[in-house]
């Protein structure tokens, strides 16, 4: 285990102050860096269990040959007063998510320790800024949002509030990049960098469920399958908890001034009135019960793909119709279709219905879903016009299967899945870089440390290419006659320039 200099000295004291699953584990990565650590939790007990706990997983992670030194020196002691804070450089809080709760806390603490004494806040949406407002040295006061599990996950967000002073956010980036994590600058906004960004990973796919266009099993096989997410957005809500995800989302979306880009989902609030919370209640959008979680419904049985098809302009569908095996002839135009032997149309997605394709070239269509890499994607989901031909449908699927993807035919709704919530999310990042939230490299370094995302957002967007972005919000915000897809005028800028480096 570490030793480390400065403010990181075995001599500098952490204070820890909530006993739970983030409380703990500061204290056990605190620890195991060289810090003495002295937790507090108000109910009797708790602390003294979680160091119990701490003790145990160190103890295995030694076995393992996963972290070197002696458990028991670990210098872990549970404190029964804040009082008995008083010594320590640095509390971090990591109570409940209640604004008043860690106000008076702030307020207590403040009147405990050393004026220097850091006051470190764990919120994952509340300001430090309002935090501060009831400690006599509000610029002592910084958010320091670690991510669950915290030995893990090697992302940290530093977020200064509004009166805290650059040395303490300096401080405190020091210190925890001395215990091996990664820090990114946050401003004071509400969700920070990583729950701002992030709602469209789950707003989408409840929107996608709410209007019917596909199942929550159908939605996750297609953002793991095609999109290259790590988990699906519903079983990784069914981890989070119900009641968590939606009390962040409902946090960022009043903090925005009930900004419909971040509102909450109707569907996911039944969810938690029921008490199906998740994965800690045995039954959430999933029955954990039993054998567990639902599966992906079986694809369809698998069509004869056509021997041939035509080729028109920039579809962006030649790596899937290279792996399908299908003969592919060009032609001229710059219609960006491929045409089946039926006469259905291919068309890659760019945010516009099957339908009202159809309605534009006379003939049946087809759309495909985007994909985080056509070459590597296990499954795409694809929406069809109204009244298109079985026959089509049949050819697109063989196509597709084909190309040794599970296909997912879902209702023809605009952005489908990947196109959609990827679009949502680089639109909500742009505009994170658009007020100066952070830096580009702290918002992509964010999204992809904590949240496990193939890429960063804005290296999506460059991979896609501004333009297309700004297309697909563009069409979607048509569709629906809403501003929750208006483009960021940062998007809107890029797509006629092209993005800064």
């Amino acid at each position: 285990m570490s030793q480390e200099q400065g403010i990181s000295a075995r001599e500098s004291a952490i204070g820890v102050v909530g006993a739970g699953a983030m409380g703990a584990g500061i204290a056990q990565v605190a620890a195991t860096s060289g810090h003495p650590v002295l937790m507090y939790d108000a109910v009797p007990g708790a602390a003294e269990r979680a160091i119990a706990g701490i003790r145990e997983r160190v103890k295995s992670l030694v076995r393992k040959g996963k972290l070197k030194g002696a458990p028991d020196d670990l210098a872990l002691v549970a404190v029964e007063t804040p009082a008995e804070l008083a010594p320590v450089r640095v509390v971090i809080e990591a109570i409940a998510e209640d604004l008043a709760a860690k106000q008076r806390l702030f307020g207590d603490l403040a009147g405990i320790v050393a004026a220097d004494c850091v006051l470190a806040t764990n919120t994952s949406s509340l300001s430090p800024t309002a935090l501060a407002a009831n400690t006599p040295h509000p610029e002592r006061v910084v958010g320091l949002h670690f991510f669950n599990p915290v030995p893990l996950m090697r992302l940290v967000e530093v977020v200064p509030g509004l009166a805290t002073s650059v040395g303490t956010a300096d401080l405190v980036q020091d210190l925890v990049s001395r215990w091996g994590k990664t820090v990114v600058r946050s401003s004071a906004t509400p969700g920070f960098i990583v729950n701002r960004v992030a709602r469209p990973f789950y707003a989408e796919p409840w929107r996608l469920y709410e209007e019917r266009a596909a199942g929550h099993a159908t939605i996750d096989a297609v953002l793991t399958g095609a999109g290259g997410f790590r988990m699906g957005p519903f079983a990784l809500m069914d981890l989070i908890g119900h009641d968590v995800n939606e009390a962040v989302t409902r946090t960022v979306w009043t903090g925005f001034g009930y900004d419909p880009r971040y509102a909450p989902s109707l569907a996911q609030r039944a969810l938690v009135e029921a008490g199906r919370l998740g994965r800690k209640t045995g039954h959430g959008v999933y029955d954990h019960a039993g054998e567990g979680a639902a599966r992906a419904a079986v694809p369809a049985d698998a069509r004869t793909a056509p021997l041939e098809v035509v080729e028109r302009g920039a579809t962006g569908l030649h790596t899937l119709l290279k792996r399908s095996g299908v003969a592919v002839l060009d032609a001229e135009g710059e219609d960006n279709v491929v045409e089946l032997p039926s006469g259905g149309l291919l068309v890659r997605c760019a945010g516009i219905s099957a339908t009202e394709l159809a309605a534009r070239h006379g003939a049946p269509v087809i759309v495909i879903d985007r994909a985080f890499d056509d070459a590597a994607a296990r499954a795409i989901a694809i929406g069809a016009s109204d009244g298109c031909p079985q026959q089509s449908i049949d050819e697109a699927v063989g196509l597709l299967q084909g190309a040794r993807l599970d296909v997912h035919l879902i209702d023809d709704t605009p952005g489908l899945i990947v196109t959609r919530t990827v679009a949502m999310l680089i639109n909500l990042a742009v505009d994170a870089l658009h007020q100066g939230v952070a830096r580009r490299a702290d918002i992509d370094t964010a999204m992809r440390l904590g949240t496990n995302y193939p890429l960063g957002p804005l290296e999506w967007c460059d991979r896609w290419g501004a333009r297309t972005v700004h297309t697909i919000l563009s069409a979607l915000q048509d569709a629906y006659g809403e501003p929750r897809y208006r483009p960021s005028p940062l998007l809107r800028r890029w797509a006629m320039s092209g993005p800064a480096a």
